[in-house]
């Protein structure tokens, strides 16, 4: 199926592992129009397959991988993909977005996705080269570190010299750990277990290569988008000096002096080692140099030693949830497990909340796992023996936080939303973000769920604890996001969204009276939200996205289409979580950030959560019960189903 549309390659692959019958999935220019790309786009193929709760594990499940229209058109940090599935970690529809190359790669095939359905018998991996699409026996691949298997599936392609992208999992996918993710070079699908979901399939991994060359519709004007996009992501404080300089890293200190940094299992706000494990320590003392995804200026990836070997570095959220939430102060110990993480295929998030759970439970004497806060000894031993479900102990340990909360107790400090563990930013000191972490569609993410945080104390400083207006930022954020996230680019790009001088002079008279009034201006949002009209302009100087998206393919964008595209995704994702049992109780977090006072000084220290999920709901067009209203669905054009 060809398109008019410019960006796109025009076709969808269904690959059958059951049957190995290998077709074309119909996916028209209309739906493109309306879903775009990405994860609204596999969003939308779920909404259409999914009708009844289905076993994550079991061959019913499906696996999308999908691409936007920017991907192999080499706009700044344009390489991102999307893999979806139903989560073993959640048991509803989770996407992880990834940072490597397979999707530039899947395009110059020809494709802009891939829908994977059924169960092989041996175990394989798939090669895709144009319209050539093979099945290859993957026994001695079984049991190989991602790394390992990335190169030597290279060494026997057909053409050793032809640089084939690469999505594989390690021994957790194969061994069904629910919080194993996928790999591509040394980036990771990394939430909700996708990896399991392929191991279940016994699929090791896809290679994707070809001939084809996604040109956009109006090549002059993207090619001017292009150069103007890139000088001013490197002139922006965030996107052109601290994220290269310090990488996402560089967000521990702030998290610190605002609060915000996870310690001993959410349990407080600050660590008081935090600089012996801050983005600070690493650049000074550890750094050997940057690294960037595909046609990415930003270059925020970190380069450190393991054992002599030079590595990916670790994120914000490894090293808070690695570190000061398991109360350890050894940066180099978060190197190395990060690594092996990375190797074995396993999310550093869910792997960290998981442990520090764990140390709790233990604490408690609710559970004796030999884990204990403090102490490190122990812990490569144990993430080898998660991945590898190897005992008791880890085999319960692979399963994630909520299980172990079922079976052995601690459900109040349990921390997860819908069984999927939070991120390293402690929402009793950033109250918008724990709103997100509840509504996330995929649990407790906190780009899914809006990213708040970052007006709550990591690029504005509005007041962490109102309720007041952090629905509406809330809702705002998330249907950015997920439009920018199904365009293909890196959603670091919006930090530009952010003018300037806000970010270089904190401190500013007019920074600070933006900060006084952002929670008033929530009403302003929810009326654009009603009537996205208001919006139908660009913003070139803070959010090109839009522009880009029309050069490339041809569709007519502005802000206000752009943001109902993203809302039409996340209503949809809604949908289909509604259908695998999802409903307002799960729009919550752990009693312990919700009743527990972080601050005993300060009453409003905590997440009101029942205040602020009525206020998203009204914001959404929601009803009382989380379901979104049948007038809301009828005006995204979302059909029944």
């Amino acid at each position: 199926m060809s398109t008019k549309y410019g960006g796109y390659a025009g076709k969808v692959l269904k690959i059958d592992l059951s049957t190995r019958e290998v077709s074309e999935y119909p996916f028209s220019d209309k739906e493109r129009e309306l879903y775009l790309g990405g994860k609204i786009m596999a969003a939308k193929i779920f909404y259409d397959y999914v009708k009844e709760k289905i076993d994550p594990l079991s061959h019913e499940n499906m696996i999308v991988v999908s691409t936007g229209p920017l991907n192999a058109l080499f706009a700044p940090s344009s390489s991102r993909f999307n893999i979806s599935g139903i989560s073993p970690l959640t048991g509803i529809l989770t996407s992880s977005n990834c940072g490597g190359d397979f999707g530039v790669k899947l395009k110059m095939a020809g494709y802009d996705a891939l829908v994977i359905t059924g169960k092989s018998e041996e175990k394989i991996y798939i090669t895709i080269y144009n319209d050539k699409v093979e099945f290859k026996n993957a026994d001695k691949y079984w049991g190989m570190l991602t790394g390992e298997v990335q190169k030597e599936i290279q060494k026997d392609s057909a053409d050793p010299k032809l640089n084939t992208g690469k999505i594989v999992i390690g021994p957790a996918g194969e061994n069904l750990v629910r919080y194993a993710c996928v790999v591509s070079d040394d980036r990771a699908a990394g939430r909700g277990g996708l990896g399991a979901v392929f191991g279940s399939k016994n699929l090791k991994g896809i290679t994707a290569a070809g001939t084809h060359k996604p040109e956009p519709y109006n090549k002059e004007a993207f090619k001017e988008l292009t150069l103007y996009w890139t000088k001013k992501l490197r002139s922006h404080p965030l996107t052109g000096n601290q994220l290269p300089k310090l990488g996402t890293a560089g967000l521990l200190t702030p998290m610190q002096s605002k609060h915000l940094l996870a310690t001993k299992n959410f349990s407080r706000g600050q660590f008081e080692d935090f600089e012996k494990i801050s983005g600070e320590e690493m650049a000074e003392n550890h750094l050997v140099k940057n690294a960037g995804c595909t046609s990415c200026p930003i270059r925020c990836g970190r380069v450190v030693k393991v054992e002599g070997k030079e590595v990916k570095g670790p994120e914000v959220e490894t090293l808070g949830l690695l570190g000061a939430n398991i109360l350890n102060n050894d940066i180099e110990k978060i190197f190395e497990w990060n690594y092996k993480l990375d190797e074995l295929g396993m999310d550093t998030i869910s792997t960290a909340g998981t442990l520090a759970f764990a140390m709790e439970l233990n604490e408690k004497k609710l559970w004796d796992s030999g884990l204990e806060f403090g102490k490190t000894d122990n812990i490569s031993e144990i993430i080898e023996g998660i991945a590898r479900r190897s005992n008791p102990i880890c085999d319960d340990l692979a399963n994630g936080s909520r299980f172990l909360s079922q079976k052995y107790g601690g459900k109040d400090f349990a921390i997860n939303a819908k069984g999927m563990e939070l991120s390293a930013y402690e929402p009793r000191s950033a109250v918008g973000q724990g709103l997100g972490y509840a509504v996330s569609n995929r649990g407790g993410c906190h780009l899914n769920g809006g990213y708040n945080v970052v007006l709550e104390g990591l690029g504005l400083s509005i007041n962490q604890r109102t309720p007041k207006g952090k629905a509406s930022f809330t809702m705002t954020f998330q249907d950015l996001m997920e439009a920018v996230s199904a365009g293909g680019n890196c959603l670091f790009t919006t930090y530009a969204f952010f003018p300037p001088f806000l970010i270089k002079n904190p401190r500013g008279l007019v920074t600070r009276i933006v900060n006084k009034v952002a929670p008033h201006i929530g009403f302003l949002l929810y009326v654009a939200g009603k009537f996205p009209g208001i919006l139908a302009v660009n913003l070139k100087p803070l959010l090109p996205h839009p522009l880009f998206l029309s050069a490339a393919t041809g569709m007519k964008f502005n802000f206000g289409k752009m943001l109902r595209v993203g809302e039409r995704g996340y209503t949809l994702e809604r949908l289909i979580n509604m259908r695998l049992g999802i409903t307002a109780a799960d729009d919550t977090l752990p009693k312990r950030l919700t009743h527990e006072l972080q601050d005993e000084n300060d009453k409003k220290s905590h997440v009101p959560i029942d205040v602020l999920r009525k206020n998203y709901y009204r914001c959404r067009s929601w009803d009382k019960n989380g379901a979104p209203k049948a007038k809301l669905v009828k005006r995204l054009g979302i059909l029944p189903n």
